[in-house]
């Protein structure tokens, strides 16, 4: 896409880098780390919006594998999303690998991704892949309720995310509104039933007095320590928990009839146009596609492997069983700046 016709996306992407700067989340994006000594000498640079804790050790046997340097760029993904936008067609990085498939509609939608290879994209359901084939989802991830087991029983929790503006809720719930996992959470609420309804849920949530925090572990980590009953948070994060703590006193509850709290997400990869190392960077995808990703995902960071044949490693409810609302991941992209529109009009932000 020529570089005028990007001017509106990159005009409304400025508005959501103001509010990510509002919050501090642009200084959350500092952490680079370089590959070793690569075969042939290609070299790659990663935009991550996932976290390094989490991918670090998957790609450090990428680099291992493929004999291919990663120079990595942590930070968040609506962030990164905003900086590639303003970078445009002299983007420093080669590959963006997205937390959620918002983030990456946005850079898809301002012509910045190149399209991927059918043998990659057929990998996986078409649920998570981009429609015109600019992404591929990476690993899914469902949004739940985790709450605390000594305080609530499975049958307390409610079958709707819309109960926790309830006041019998007031005090006990948490979440991290500047998360981008949430992020995609209202906007997929948004894409379902408009901006009217999710602002009055957002109003809701903040009338009841939620605790927030800076991400889905810390919540998790909060609720076993009981100071919250319920968290709104990413499926796998009880598992992160307890592979460093040990067993911990918390449960995932999945909403039910298509409500906007059972989204499933779906973390991704999209290569840039711009790339001057497509092989490369096409290598990159397939890994993260391929046995050796779709593995990780499922046995070390608990999420839903999204090729074809793969199980989660953990005994979860399955895709098919979670009734998760009727949203196109790819539309996700046009409703973030909203999402954080009204995120920041009701004080999350």
């Amino acid at each position: 896409m020529p570089q005028g016709e990007r001017g509106p996306i990159v005009r409304r992407l400025a508005g959501l880098m103001a509010l990510v700067a509002a919050v501090g989340m642009l200084s959350a994006c500092g952490s680079d780390s370089s590959g070793g000594s690569g075969a042939g000498g290609a070299s790659l640079v990663v935009y991550s919006g996932r976290e390094e804790e989490l991918v670090a050790p998957l790609l450090a046997r990428f680099e291992k594998d493929e004999g291919i340097d990663l120079e990595v760029r942590y930070g968040d993904s609506a962030e990164l999303a905003a900086t590639l936008l303003e970078e445009g067609d002299a983007a420093r990085a080669d590959v963006f690998f997205s937390q959620d498939a918002g983030s990456l509609g946005v850079v898809a939608e301002a012509g910045l991704l190149t399209e991927l290879d059918d043998s990659i994209l057929e990998r996986v359901d078409s649920q998570f892949r981009s429609d015109e084939g600019l992404w591929v989802g990476t690993s899914g991830r469902a949004r739940v309720a985790a709450y605390n087991t000594n305080a609530l029983a499975e049958e307390d929790l409610p079958d709707s995310v819309h109960a926790f503006t309830d006041p019998e809720w007031k005090g006990r719930i948490g979440f991290p509104p500047t998360n981008s996992s949430f992020q995609a959470f209202v906007a997929g609420m948004i894409a379902t039933e408009g901006e009217d309804d999710t602002r009055a849920f957002l109003g809701g949530l903040v009338a009841n007095e939620p605790e927030t925090y800076e991400d889905n572990e810390a919540v998790v980590r909060a609720l076993a320590e009981g100071v919250i009953d319920v968290g709104l948070v990413n499926h796998y994060y009880i598992y992160e928990v307890e592979a460093d703590e040990g067993p911990i006193p918390v449960e995932n509850h999945f909403f039910t009839g298509g409500d906007p709290g059972a989204l499933v997400n779906a973390a991704g990869v999209g290569v840039l146009a711009s790339s001057e190392e497509m092989d490369a960077a096409r290598s990159f995808v397939e890994y993260l596609t391929g046995d050796a990703g779709q593995r990780y995902f499922a046995e070390d960071t608990f999420e839903y492997p999204v090729a074809h044949g793969l199980k989660p490693s953990v005994e979860l409810v399955t895709l098919d069983q979670i009734q998760s609302p009727d949203v196109d991941l790819s539309d996700l992209g046009e409703r973030l700046q909203p999402a954080l529109t009204l995120l920041a009009e009701v004080g999350l932000l």
